[in-house]
């Protein structure tokens, strides 16, 4: 009798927006817990949740006291040991239910730009040159430009294929794109610290991996080792790319419509082929 009554309960609008709000919470929490060192935290609240339940049925007075007064203390103590997970939780949410008026550099790559940076890392891909290009999306990477070496130059195919030349000292490291310039460059980046990641990539592509967790950006990595081209976007890998598929990714992370500059683009990746043929 009481679960009929309680169905018109449920029925209403605003409860059916309450349940599926709560059930999103929850899955998107898990989904980010899985994997990481924060499993284990989780099991142990549950636990210590379960034996306050169980001092409170049983009448144990002194551990039902001790247990809620810790309460406060594990709050503060969850926050100091996983200020890197909440961050990125925090990013997660904000890049997934972001605003257009928040949109301040969309579309902001014009096709010129774009053909530069698939020449340049073709280019490096044939010679099995390794490099690290980070594009700058809505999340600022000011903390991690100020830290490199500041160029704030026009970005150009000879200007990266240059950087990422081993004999020059400014090779190891990331080099960041903003605002269509190449703002910098040896920029060393945050490691994944996601367990499932295979072991086969290494340093280059771990800190691709990890400043696309915690930012919006995304990251081209030129593997030194096979020569093959990947794409991170959100610390989703794509690799073994060819030209074609990488400037389709770009266009699409930057939205811009695929269509636009498509001849020129074609005609630049065309030269491209040519060059790297020739050389």
């Amino acid at each position: 009798m009481q679960f009929i009554e309680y169905i018109p309960a449920i029925s209403s609008v605003r409860n059916v927006i309450d349940i599926v709000l709560v059930f999103i919470i929850v899955y998107v929490v898990l989904k980010l817990l899985r994997g990481t060192r924060a499993v284990p935290t989780v099991v142990g609240m549950v636990l210590l949740g379960l034996l306050y339940w169980l001092a409170s049925v049983q009448g144990l007075s002194t551990l039902e006291f001790v247990l809620r007064y810790a309460v406060v203390y594990i709050g503060i103590a969850i926050i100091v040991l996983f200020q890197s997970e909440i961050r990125q939780a925090l990013i997660y949410f904000a890049n997934r239910f972001r605003f257009p008026l928040l949109r301040r550099q969309r579309g902001q790559f014009g096709g010129s730009v774009y053909d530069e940076i698939v020449l340049a890392v073709t280019t490096l891909a044939s010679e099995k040159t390794g490099a690290l290009i980070v594009i700058e999306r809505n999340i600022g990477l000011r903390n991690f430009i100020d830290a490199g070496v500041q160029l704030d130059a026009r970005l150009s195919y000879d200007l990266l294929v240059t950087i990422f030349n081993p004999a020059t000292p400014l090779h190891d490291g990331a080099v960041i794109i903003q605002n269509e310039r190449l703002a910098a460059a040896s920029v060393f980046l945050p490691l994944t610290k996601n367990p499932e990641i295979s072991r086969e990539l290494g340093t280059r592509h771990r800190a691709a991996i990890g400043i696309t967790e915690g930012s919006d950006a995304i990251s081209i990595v030129v593997s030194e080792e096979t020569g093959l081209i990947t794409y991170v976007d959100a610390g989703n890998v794509r690799r073994n790319l060819d030209p074609t598929t990488l400037r389709k990714l770009l266009l699409e992370a930057m939205d811009i419509p695929l269509i636009e500059r498509k001849s020129d683009s074609a005609k630049t990746l065309k030269e491209a082929d040519t060059e790297i043929s020739i050389g």
